[in-house]
């Protein structure tokens, strides 16, 4: 058997409004949800719902003989659900088919593997409790955000139960190794790791439209004849961005065509079938371990993580974030959980970055900000404010502890003042309507003492 697996991310981050130094402790609401509107409706109509309409058709037409995979935040998931209601319906009818898996993830997209084990198997199990309940699979496949891997990432992951995981196949981790095989954890080898073949997903997500490219058009031919060009080759991973399908590579550059022929193509013309990611893990041994001291990435040229760490500004921001992940253990209250996960969103640290004319990334088009400084500024300023928040509920010094305990009492204060003054008022409206349906009944006593007055 040889294997084809299509792997797609799905995310779309909660983006800041501009929140001003100001605001800080005056208003704690940080969103701009016209434009995370916007840009959910534009994805959807642009590429989730057209790519996803395509996918059921071949699932349907190729029976057995087509499948994917999907990596979506729980981020994402909560967008559509608030956003785009039918591209979450779209998803889950291709859940019904069954030749759909969908992979555990971080549930904020964030990069919390690189901080804290604990929060980190939180924020997974989060994630597969809601894959569960929108598309009823229990995920066994792991890939991190932005197909983050180390070592010790992975003992984590092999910790948590997971059978594989998806990373990228960067040359200074293969050497002259290829991707195109099963590989398995340095350090957890029961864990198989499978390798992006970027080469052939950066073919369709960067290169597809380029006139400039030597091997423009691509057609599914050629494509499949590449992967067939080594007869050795045991999977080829094609992982990429589902907005690939429609917004980075427009309807009009033949994109969605060429995704329709492909499984027919690869059909005819090749000795690969298509499987998903668990199937991929039963099916093959590793050939090799693979071994990762140092966190790599799928973004940009280095496949490292300094697109979203490489420099000061993003440090510091990481840096404060994180160090209040210990007192956020303590916390019940909803909408600071809820702000904590939409910090955490690595978006925020890519807005930061200052390697954009490096970054091959189409996800550039869509940074709210027009410099790295100004970024960072912004999310200070809704970091300032959350940790005000914070500390009314997690105090961290002596001091804060005493404004704390001083603004509780303050709060329990101005409750029983509003008590009583809700109770003086029902009291002074009930008396105000007793003298009203007493006053007929002393008129009319009146009355009858007159009436006998008279008689007399």
């Amino acid at each position: 058997m040889k294997a084809i697996c299509l792997n797609f991310q799905v995310h779309q981050p909660f983006r800041f409004r501009r929140y001003r130094f100001f605001d800080i402790g005056n208003d704690h609401y940080y969103y701009d949800d016209y434009s995370n509107e916007t840009i959910m409706r534009k994805m959807a109509d642009h590429s989730y719902l057209p790519t996803n309409k395509i996918l059921l058709d071949l699932i349907r037409k190729n029976k057995n003989a087509f499948k994917v995979s999907f990596t979506i935040s729980g981020i994402a998931l909560e967008q559509m659900d608030l956003y785009a209601p039918e591209v979450l319906d779209s998803f889950i009818e291709l859940a019904e088919t069954g030749q759909v898996e969908f992979l555990a993830a971080p549930y904020s997209h964030s990069l919390i593997s690189l901080k804290s084990p604990e929060s980190f198997k939180a924020q997974v199990e989060k994630h597969a409790t809601l894959i569960q309940k929108y598309f009823g699979q229990e995920p066994k496949v792991f890939c991190n955000t932005e197909k983050i891997y180390s070592d010790d990432i992975s003992a984590v992951v092999a910790d948590m139960g997971f059978k594989a995981i998806l990373t990228e196949g960067p040359k200074h981790v293969l050497g002259w190794k290829s991707p195109n095989y099963v590989y398995c954890s340095a350090v957890s080898p029961k864990l198989k790791v499978l390798m992006r073949n970027f080469q052939m997903s950066d073919d369709l997500s960067f290169r597809f439209s380029n006139q400039a490219w030597s091997e423009y058009p691509l057609t599914s031919e050629k494509f499949v004849g590449w992967m067939d060009s080594n007869p050795k080759d045991e999977v080829v991973n094609l992982f990429m961005d589902y907005e690939t399908f429609g917004e980075y590579q427009r309807e009009s550059t033949g994109i969605f065509k060429f995704l329709q022929e492909l499984p027919a193509t690869v059909a005819k013309k090749s000795k690969f079938k298509f499987a998903t990611p668990s199937e991929i893990a039963d099916a093959f041994q590793p050939i090799s371990i693979v071994s990762v001291p140092y966190p790599i990435s799928w973004s940009n040229e280095e496949r490292d993580l300094s697109i979203w760490l490489g420099n000061e500004l993003q440090q510091e921001a990481f840096n404060k974030l994180y160090k209040l992940e210990p007192r956020m253990q303590f916390v019940d209250d909803p909408a600071l959980i809820k702000d904590w996960e939409y910090l955490q969103v690595c978006n925020h640290f890519y807005y930061m970055n200052t390697k954009f004319f490096t970054d091959g990334s189409p996800q550039r088009t869509y940074n709210p900000f027009e410099s790295p400084y100004e970024a960072f500024i912004n999310y200070m300023n809704v970091l300032s404010d959350f940790e005000l928040r914070l500390n009314s509920f997690v105090p961290e010094s002596k001091v804060e502890k005493e404004i704390a305990a001083l603004n509780k009492l303050l709060a329990e204060k101005e409750e029983r003042l509003r008590k009583y003054e809700l109770e003086l008022k029902n009291l002074q409206s009930g008396t105000v309507k007793k003298n009203k349906e007493s006053k007929p009944e002393a008129t009319k006593r009146k009355k009858t003492a007159t009436k006998s007055t008279k008689k007399d």
